[in-house]
């Protein structure tokens, strides 16, 4: 099953968050009752396929990350994870097979069967 998102911004550099993604975002970090936080996505050596996604609020900013703002909503990608992630489509899915965020990746050229790993 193939969910449409609309995104709240459009671009070739970086990842893209689907309205869905950030407002779920934005509610999580409401709750945390804090504004010095950004979603980082980050890509790790793991997994049954050579690679993990990693998203955690984080309030660190380090050097050469590339920053994105949606709607208020900032997305931090490390230098290393960007050439990973570059094009990618992180959104929020609420149904009643699956909840929780979801990642498509234009470059990931596969996944295991679990589906939480890639190369």
């Amino acid at each position: 099953m193939t969910v449409s998102s609309e995104t709240t911004q459009d671009t070739a550099q970086g990842v893209i968050l689907t309205a869905a993604a950030a407002e779920k975002a934005k509610g999580l970090l409401e709750q945390e009752g804090r504004d010095d936080l950004a979603l980082r996505v980050a890509v790790q050596p793991g997994g049954c396929s050579g690679l993990i996604y990693q998203l955690f609020f984080d309030e660190r900013e380090m050097d050469g990350d590339q920053v994105q703002d949606f709607d208020g909503l900032n997305v931090r990608v490390d230098r290393m994870s960007a050439p990973y992630l570059t094009g990618a489509t992180i959104d929020f899915v609420d149904s009643i097979e699956k909840q929780g965020f979801t990642i498509d990746n234009p470059n990931a050229s596969g996944s295991c069967a679990c589906g939480d790993s890639f190369n």
